[in-house]
């Protein structure tokens, strides 16, 4: 990460962060944040949303990962149990509803910053950014029946930092071979997603064409928003293994229940996307012919507990990319979730492996559980990885490490969480003087 200027870091700074992060995460466990998932949700007489009526319109979570626009819709919408209510908004919220109701239009937005701390680093050691996001679903076709949809979904970002690195480069700086919240960087305004989605047979075959994020449906992990759940890459998309292409990738994605507990769905796009100039992808698309290529099977007891309790498993294979230099790459990744105790302890067991390509790791597992003991309130989690750098990225012979995290979200409105986050590294693989690292974290969400 030559092109980042070093900076000093007062190192009462770092102290101060990481006394604030641990008196979170240690001294608040008294309840735990909102519904990660649909069965979590129950009519609040409180809430000024019909919020039955949302889910309803927005129950497209078969498939899709916690970011996905459909689920943001939806997530923010579920009733909260939070410590404080903003009552002035109901107006607001009330507006969105009728809005919603008649012509079929949902849309958010928010604004999330991050702050780390590391103690020690090749280079920086601290860093801090945020983002603001908006996004909207609006339903053309098929708001009178089940049987068949059409909507179109945009996201629009912008991402900036606050120090002389974002949050995203972080990683490298301390010499770790990944990324801590991946995509808090300093790209300034961006598209993430402008696609038609279109379903069929009440849901059970659903097909994306536009411009996508191939993390909203590649490897779908309910804990694996860096807006929402782990900040280490490590605990995402293919555990880190897949060679993903960037956000705004020109493509189609296709999905369809084989019966009511198995699916299948499968992606084409583009691997030379542009977020900062999308219809660029027009040209790479066509002329370029260099392609990300997926293929996922998986197992629920019932599409209704598609996050809670599934196994999959993810096969991708990306081309050959001349102008980089990058040979073609291939590999797969696993994942198994599941909730216990009447859905308050989740248990999850995922990894990766991957034969060149440019992924950040060539073999991955991670480990973790998270707790919930009342839906709407705060969430708890632990995860551990150990990885295997990949030689296609990082050079050969560098040896595997370790990640720990620990994170703890509050939800202090309904509108705004605040997550206190503890990362332990050992061993990590570009930085041979050190043999562990603290990284000290917190983030603000702010949903409206």
């Amino acid at each position: 990460m030559a092109r980042y200027t070093r900076i000093l870091f007062n190192k009462t700074q770092l102290f101060s962060l990481a006394l604030m992060s641990t008196m979170l995460l240690l001294g608040s466990v008294h309840a735990i944040s909102q519904p990660l998932y649909e069965d979590q949700v129950e009519d609040s007489a409180d809430d000024p949303i019909a919020v039955q009526g949302l889910i309803e319109r927005f129950n497209e979570s078969a498939q899709l990962s916690p970011d996905s626009v459909e689920s943001l819709l939806q997530k923010d919408a579920d009733p909260k149990d939070p410590f404080f209510r903003l009552e002035f908004l109901e107006p607001y919220y009330n507006f969105k509803q009728k809005l919603l109701d008649k012509i079929g239009l949902g849309f958010g937005f928010d604004y999330t910053t991050v702050l780390l701390g590391a103690t020690q680093s090749i280079g920086d050691d601290f860093s801090a950014g945020g983002m603001g996001r908006l996004y909207s679903s609006w339903q053309l076709i098929g708001r009178d029946t089940s049987s068949y949809s059409g909507s179109i979904i945009f996201k629009g970002e912008n991402r900036h930092d606050y120090s002389n690195i974002p949050p995203s480069a972080l990683g490298f700086e301390i010499g770790y071979a990944g990324i801590i919240e991946p995509p808090f960087s300093d790209q300034g305004w961006r598209l993430t997603n402008l696609y038609w989605r279109q379903s069929f047979g009440e849901d059970r075959f659903v097909t994306y064409i536009g411009f996508l994020d191939a993390t909203d449906f590649v490897d779908a992990f309910i804990l694996g928003s860096p807006w929402t759940g782990f900040f280490n890459f490590v605990f995402s998309t293919g555990s880190a293994s897949i060679d993903l292409p960037n956000d705004a990738t020109l493509g189609a994605m296709a999905g369809f229940w084989i019966n009511e507990k198995i699916y299948i769905m499968g992606s084409l796009t583009d691997l030379s996307s542009d977020p900062e100039d999308p219809f660029g992808g027009f040209k790479t698309f066509f002329e370029d012919n260099e392609y990300f290529t997926s293929v996922e099977i998986g197992y629920t007891p019932s599409a209704e507990r598609f996050f809670n309790d599934r196994i999959h498993l993810t096969f991708w294979h990306t081309d050959k990319r001349e102008n980089l230099g990058l040979d073609d790459g291939w590999g797969f990744s696993f994942s198994a979730t599941k909730w216990l105790s009447g859905d308050k302890i989740m248990c999850f067991i995922r990894g990766g492996y991957a034969d060149d390509g440019a992924g950040l790791l060539e073999k991955s597992s991670s480990v973790g559980m998270g707790f919930q003991p009342m839906p709407g309130r705060d969430f708890l989690a632990v995860g551990i990885n150990w990885g295997e750098p990949n030689e296609a990225s990082f050079g050969p012979d560098l040896d595997s490490q370790f990640t720990m995290e620990l994170m703890y979200r509050i939800q202090i409105l309904r509108e705004l969480a605040v997550t206190p986050d503890l990362q332990f590294i050992i061993d990590p693989a570009n930085n041979p003087d050190d043999d562990f690292i603290a990284v000290f974290g917190i983030r603000a969400r702010l949903a409206l």
